[in-house]
């Protein structure tokens, strides 16, 4: 996508509060507080404590809070704690989740959009 961004929070990064941001994100840091964005890539040492709002999110790490998600896939070095909602879902073999899966509500695709949007 011409123009599109892409921010990077490499593993020494600790960030304390919200990350709002209109740009694609790969968290490889901590982040205490919710993320919202347009796409979420998140490594195996990523953490993030707070809750996840993307139109599309790629979870390798560690989710401690809830997962509002249009297109998400779990890898198996996932470990998530906290209610999860998608509209598209995969999970890799060996993913731990500690909540509920459920589809999203019709009138949460605007609010998703809104949040990444900024």
């Amino acid at each position: 996508m011409a123009g599109s961004t892409f921010s990077v929070f490499g593993a020494d990064i600790r960030i304390k509060g919200n990350v709002h941001a209109s740009a694609d994100l790969h968290i490889d840091g901590h982040v205490e507080g919710d993320v919202s964005c347009t796409s979420l890539v998140q490594g195996e040492s990523g953490e993030i404590v707070g809750a996840v709002k993307a139109e599309s999110a790629r979870l390798s790490g560690t989710v401690k809070g809830t997962i509002n998600v249009r297109d998400l896939v779990v890898l198996k070095s996932a470990r998530i704690q906290g209610d999860v909602h998608y509209d598209s879902l995969t999970i890799e073999q060996g993913a731990q989740v500690d909540g509920r899966f459920a589809p999203r509500a019709v009138g949460e695709d605007s609010a998703v959009v809104a949040l990444a949007a900024g």
